[in-house]
């Protein structure tokens, strides 16, 4: 479904890491793509997983992140954007001490919220790489 999304109309959950918010997805009526704005504190991550069937951009907004795909490793900052074959595991760490925003466009959308993450940080090799 078409439609305008004010800031006031976007839910802004806060969770552990963070705050979590999703500008679109199936309950959009949009089955191709999902989009998220997430903002890490200080010290906290989506630690290693990967999305089944699901390719990934993440851009960064604000603030610095680093970046995990798979094995290889990068420091991204405002206007940076990484590109996340699907099924590849990856990880976003804030080691900063400012708040880091990324944008996450996921797709295609599947049942649900639109997007799944299976999370892969206790198993080898990636409970190792940090």
């Amino acid at each position: 479904m078409s439609g305008f999304r004010p800031a006031s109309g976007i839910r802004r959950d806060e969770l552990e890491w963070g705050f979590f918010a999703q500008m679109s997805g199936p309950a959009d009526g949009l089955r191709g793509i999902v989009a998220i704005e997430a903002t890490f504190l200080p010290g906290k991550c989506h630690d290693f997983h990967y999305h089944p069937g699901q390719e990934e951009v993440i851009y960064v907004v604000d603030g610095e992140i680093e970046q995990w795909i798979e094995g290889e490793r990068s420091i991204l900052r405002p206007g940076d954007a990484v590109v996340i074959d699907a099924d590849a595991v990856h990880a976003t760490f804030n080691d900063g001490t400012k708040a880091a925003k990324i944008l996450a466009i996921l797709s295609p959308a599947v049942d649900g919220d639109g997007y799944a993450a299976v999370d892969v940080s206790a198993d080898e090799p990636w409970s190792g790489l940090r």
